[in-house]
């Protein structure tokens, strides 16, 4: 518990808890939760639980995921290299899944670089139904609007000043801040483009997610070895 309390700093008792679990000890919450107390470790506070914005037909606002690639949803984060300089990420989420489907670094991100992603995100899994993004210029541009369409896909613009209708992608920016770019010092950019998709991939097939009952979004399926295939 402490190794992985050291190696995961930002993780509280119950995905602790899960973690251990995986790796096949026989515990629960409330025993973990108890060793982590006397262990002195911190239990993160709990956050208070944000409202909704709510029409009178009883239908929320924020249009919500159904199913894998209903709802994909993407926005940008800043942070700087250990010489100050400037980089940005492109993070591209499944809402439904919570699996981060990729995230883009440069120094410099713009429209193009959006079509570019998103169009080998559709190769490999697919066009969503909607894209779901802020107001911001690289989004709203007319190049990838109409490109959008044109694959079959629709935009789902969230109002100015309503953070909360892109909580999905919100929420994730906040772990990736959280968990990676505020512990972390990068000296150049390729080495934030290969810890930042390390930390990617972690998130995925291994960190557990409180939504999904403390499962990750992707674990990685590991098939049995055919035994015509060993003996050749």
């Amino acid at each position: 518990m402490i190794e992985l309390a050291r190696q995961y700093g930002r993780y509280g008792y119950r995905r602790i808890a899960a973690l251990l679990r995986d790796a096949g000890w026989q515990v629960n919450d409330k025993r973990v939760e108890r060793l982590w107390r006397q262990e002195g470790l911190k239990v993160p506070a709990r956050h208070p639980k944000k409202g909704r914005l709510w029409l009178n037909d009883g239908s929320c606002v924020r249009l919500r995921p159904e199913y894998r690639n209903h709802v994909w949803s993407y926005d940008f984060v800043h942070c700087r290299t250990d010489d100050g300089k400037v980089f940005r990420t492109l993070n591209i989420l499944d809402e439904f899944s919570r699996e981060c489907l990729a995230i883009r670094v440069k120094r410099r991100l713009n429209s193009t670089d959006v079509i570019d992603a998103l169009s080998d995100l559709f190769i490999l899994r697919g066009v969503p139904a909607f894209i779901r993004s802020d107001n911001g210029p690289e989004f709203v541009a007319h190049a990838v609007r109409d490109w959008i369409t044109a694959v079959g896909a629709k935009t789902a613009y969230i109002e100015p000043g309503s953070p909360w209708e892109n909580g999905y992608c919100e929420s994730f920016n906040a772990r990736f801040r959280d968990e990676l770019l505020d512990g972390e010092i990068f000296y150049s950019l390729r080495e934030a483009q290969i810890l930042i998709e390390k930390w990617r991939k972690h998130y995925n097939t291994m960190r557990p997610h409180s939504a999904l009952g403390y499962r990750p979004p992707a674990p990685e399926t590991i098939f049995p070895m055919d035994r015509r295939t060993v003996m050749h």
